[in-house]
């Protein structure tokens, strides 16, 4: 049976960085932005906080709309679900802990763990994040800074 499932994520820059998310999930790794699915009940917005909340241990404020996907995606995890995935900008409330922020083991990787850096916009290429739609959200991105 055919599904959608719904991805929400955050996009935050500061000081010419942006946030990033390495992550390892069922012994795979990947890097994307930060957040994840929408669960029953919620509306975007309230998955981007939520999301946040949970994973960095913040709240957002200013929270714009900025992409919605407008193409067919097939989740890396299951080809039997198209993924939708929306994207916002916003700010960061605090400082994320430095606890949170470090670079995820390059041996022995966990079976699931999650691990935030600041990087660079500048430096930043589209093989650096791991999923097609995140790739073309970067493009969108680099494309408003013009």
């Amino acid at each position: 049976m055919k599904q959608f499932t719904i991805r929400v994520y955050g996009i935050f820059i500061k000081n010419g960085s942006i946030l990033l998310s390495d992550e390892v999930h069922k012994g795979k790794s990947f890097t994307k932005f930060p957040g994840g699915g929408l669960e029953w009940g919620e509306g975007s917005i309230e998955t981007v906080q939520r999301e946040v909340r949970e994973e960095l241990q913040v709240e957002v404020e200013n929270i714009q709309h900025f992409y919605t996907t407008d193409f067919f995606v097939a989740s890396s995890f299951n080809s039997s679900k198209q993924v939708i995935s929306v994207y916002y900008t916003a700010e960061l409330k605090n400082e994320v802990s430095s606890s949170l922020l470090s670079n995820r083991p390059e041996k022995n990787l966990p079976e699931k763990g999650e691990w935030f850096k600041w990087v660079p916009l500048a430096n930043l290429l589209e093989g650096d994040l791991t999923f097609p739609i995140d790739q073309h959200v970067l493009k969108l991105i680099k494309s408003t800074l013009k």
